[in-house]
């Protein structure tokens, strides 16, 4: 987790960037909600197979299906507060214009690219399932599988609109468009308090 002192906090905010920060941030903390459905499920499926011995395949793959909606939800949410997992080593050894620079064309050479497949094929993935009304192949399983299906290309898109958010950010540092921001009242990019 960063802190309030690394490069993302030092980032300036701009009017887009805003917006969209504000947007997946909303989207994220709403789903929030997702991870007590799943625990609710997941305690109800347990209280039924072992306290009334009657399991239900129902109730299982509802499990996982909220458990996948409230993942693939909170991910932009996790790019929004830069509380995401960085692997890089050399980067906070740069000065903040350098890891401007490298999470910039990061994010427009690699990252938005991988993310736009993803979400072409996912697209099509929940479309086919919605033309056919997939269901589970269990005979007790869940119905209408396109609902959980549209939540994974849901899930990149806001993705991408974290990324385009942080890479108008690192452009408002670099190249002064566009024009920064005073700092939204609410810390949207990790800068929240430590103890």
């Amino acid at each position: 987790m960063q802190h309030p002192t690394s490069a993302a906090a030092a980032l300036p905010h701009n009017r887009l960037s805003s917006i969209l920060d504000r947007l997946v941030a909303t989207i994220g903390k709403a789903s929030a909600w997702l991870w007590l459905a799943v625990l609710l499920v997941v305690l109800c499926n347990v209280f039924s197979r072992f306290i009334l011995s009657r399991g239900s395949i129902a109730l299982e793959e509802l499990s996982w299906h909220l458990f996948g909606a409230a993942m693939m939800l909170s991910l932009g949410y996790a790019v929004v507060r830069d509380d995401h997992v960085r692997v890089d080593v050399l980067r906070e050894k740069f000065p903040l214009r350098a890891q401007a620079w490298i999470e910039l064309l990061g994010i427009v050479l690699l990252a938005l690219p991988v993310i736009v497949l993803m979400i072409d094929s996912l697209l099509a993935y929940a479309h086919t399932a919605f033309v056919y009304m997939e269901h589970s192949q269990a005979p007790s399983g869940l119905p209408y599988r396109f609902v959980f299906k549209s939540v994974l290309p849901l899930g990149l898109i806001l993705v991408a609109i974290a990324l385009i958010a942080r890479a108008s950010r690192c452009s408002t540092l670099l190249l002064h468009f566009p024009r920064a921001i005073d700092a939204p009242d609410e810390p949207a990019n990790g800068a929240h308090p430590h103890p």
